[in-house]
């Protein structure tokens, strides 16, 4: 699984979501994120299909929502129309719900042995529902993404992620922008003469987390992806581990 994707939630279905995800595959991403709920999945699709790029070199994950649950083949089965694609690289229980993770989890596994989703997993489960999940299942989650930066760490789900070998994936790794200006983050920026931005992004990979930031602005697609010419220091990822949320 490519350690650095493309998301694409809030981006317009259409050329909006084609444009962004050409844009992302040209400056080297293999991996974009979508779901149903995202309503963009056509999108994701049509840059695919219209890529030059083999369609195994390109990592593809979208989403069950909750309220498909009870017909989880058939929502599966609507995805893959809309992406246009036979298969997906890994298909995520978009959110838990409460006392049905069990059967869920059931019907994701069904999904997963007919072949037509390479892998399986969960996103926004605690560590006691990830838990849960892995105490029962036969094919165990292979991802849990959830939202995730040095100011929004909870470390008892990384760390139970680590203990059972499921990938740590990050969403809205740039706080929306939000924290942009906080002085810790921007002085470890100067530095190594890189954006907040590609900090919090190299933070991510450096915890050996996967990560999807967002953005629908080919300019800051590129710079995303310019994140390995530099290391950050120990020291410095324990500041980053410890900033305040």
């Amino acid at each position: 699984m490519p350690r650095l994707g493309l998301g694409v939630w809030q981006i317009a279905d259409g050329q909006p979501t084609v444009q962004a995800a050409q844009w992302a595959l040209e400056a080297g991403y293999r991996h974009i994120d979508t779901a149903k709920i995202y309503k963009n999945e056509a999108g994701v699709g049509q840059a695919v299909q219209g890529s030059k790029i083999a369609r195994d070199k390109i990592w593809i994950t979208t989403k069950l929502w909750p309220a498909d649950f009870i017909h989880a083949e058939k929502a599966f089965t609507l995805s893959l129309e809309r992406l246009g694609l036979d298969y997906v690289d890994l298909y995520l229980v978009h959110w838990p719900v409460p006392g049905a993770e069990k059967h869920i989890w059931e019907a994701m596994e069904k999904i997963y042995e007919g072949g037509r989703a390479k892998a399986i997993g969960v996103s926004n489960y605690s560590a006691r529902q990830l838990e849960n999940v892995l105490k029962d299942a036969n094919v165990p989650p292979a991802v849990n993404q959830v939202k995730c930066s040095p100011f929004d760490f909870d470390k008892e789900l990384y760390n139970v992620c680590q203990k059972h070998h499921v990938a740590f994936e990050a969403y809205s790794p740039l706080t929306r922008g939000q924290q942009f200006g906080d002085q810790t983050l921007n002085e470890i920026a100067k530095k190594h003469d890189k954006s907040p931005a590609q900090i919090l992004i190299r933070w991510a990979l450096q915890k050996d987390m996967i990560v999807i930031p967002k953005s629908a602005q080919q300019e800051h697609i590129k710079q995303n992806a310019d994140v390995y010419d530099f290391e950050l220091s120990a020291s410095e990822i324990d500041w980053l581990d410890n900033l305040p949320g």
